[in-house]
C-alpha cells in the first residue's frame, strides 16, 4: 500500500487555495493574453519549459507538482490530479479531456475512511506519473497513478492507461494495451 495523507492539512490547503486563485484567472484569460498566462503558469507549475501552451480550461490540484518541458501542449478541459509529481515530456501533445491522476485514494474502506471530529475524513494516496518527449495522448485518455508512458508512445483516444507503457508503441483501449510497436 502506497503511504497516505490528509488533503485538508493547513499546509495543503494554502497551496490548494493557491492554485484556485490561480486557474481562475487563467481560465479565464483571453487568448491574446500570452504574457498573462505565461506569468500564471509560471506561478501555478512546478517548471514550466519554454513554448509549453495549456489551452483553458485547466483543471489541478496544487500545480506545484506538475512539470511540463518545452514545447509541451496541454488542449482544452485537460485535469491533472497532482498529489505526487507529474513530468510531462518535451514536445508531448495532450489531446483534450485528458486526465492525469497521480492522486487516488485506498481501495479498503477502512484504509479510506477514518473519523475525526464526529465527521469522516478521507485518506488520500499518491503515486507519480511520467510521459515521456514526443507523446500523443489521444481525447479523453486516463492515465492512472504510478504510470510511466515512454518516449514517442501514442495512446488511442478514450484509453485507459493502468499500467506503464514502453518507448514507441501504439496502445489503446480499456484497459489500456499495446497495439504495435511504431
Amino acid at each position: 500500500m502506497t503511504d497516505t495523507f490528509d488533503t485538508r492539512t493547513d499546509q495543503i490547503m494554502a497551496r490548494h487555495t493557491k492554485a484556485r486563485r490561480l486557474l481562475k484567472v487563467y481560465n479565464a484569460s483571453d487568448a491574446e493574453e500570452r504574457e498573462t498566462r505565461t506569468q500564471i503558469l509560471s506561478d501555478l507549475l512546478g517548471t514550466c519549459g519554454p513554448g509549453a501552451w495549456i489551452e483553458p480550461p485547466f483543471f489541478c490540484d496544487y500545480g506545484d507538482n506538475i512539470h511540463v518541458d518545452a514545447g509541451v501542449f496541454i488542449n482544452f478541459n485537460c485535469t491533472l490530479l497532482d498529489g505526487d509529481q507529474i513530468h510531462i515530456g518535451e514536445g508531448t501533445l495532450l489531446g483534450p479531456s485528458v486526465q492525469i491522476y497521480a492522486t487516488t485514494h485506498p481501495i479498503r474502506a477502512e484504509d479510506r475512511i477514518y473519523t475525526q471530529d464526529g465527521l469522516p475524513k478521507y485518506r488520500t494516496s499518491a503515486q507519480p506519473v511520467t510521459v515521456g518527449k514526443h507523446v500523443w495522448i489521444g481525447g479523453g485518455a486516463i492515465i492512472l497513478p504510478g504510470v510511466e508512458i515512454g518516449d514517442g508512445t501514442t495512446v488511442g483516444a478514450g484509453s485507459v492507461v493502468t499500467q506503464s507503457l514502453p518507448e514507441r508503441v501504439f496502445a489503446a483501449g480499456n484497459p489500456c494495451r499495446i497495439v504495435r510497436e511504431l
